[in-house]
């Protein structure tokens, strides 16, 4: 299967890390994903029922990201997976990444960022 949905950087505020100054002061995270579906019947019929709202997911992802506080980006990004996948039948397969430009690391970086990749069983 080759058709995908793509949201692509997704800005969320919370408070994921593992130091107290993560927890107290928070920080901005971005989410993409990507979706692998069927989008045969979507495109073909014209018909919103037939695929996923890119407003669903993104409003998925701002709910999973502040709901909930993470310690490591990948138990969020594994969250946001298992959540639609939960809620998105036609959804065959999900990669969900997770930015954090603001990583506290003794370098000068950009950020850091995890992808988790998961699929229908």
């Amino acid at each position: 299967m080759s058709d995908r949905i793509i949201l692509q950087r997704i800005a969320v505020f919370a408070h994921h890390g593992v130091l107290a100054e993560e927890e107290r002061l928070g920080q901005r995270f971005y989410v993409s994903l990507e979706c692998i579906l069927d989008l045969t019947g979507a495109s073909q019929h014209d018909d919103l029922r037939r695929t996923v709202s890119y407003a669903m997911l993104a409003d998925l992802v701002g709910r999973v990201a502040t709901q909930s506080r993470y310690k490591l980006i990948e138990a969020l990004a594994e969250a946001i997976a298992l959540e639609i996948l939960a809620v998105a039948p036609i959804v065959h397969e999900v990669a969900v990444t997770v930015e954090k430009p603001g990583a506290p690391v003794r370098a000068i970086i950009e950020g850091v960022s995890v992808e988790v990749r998961r699929r229908r069983t």
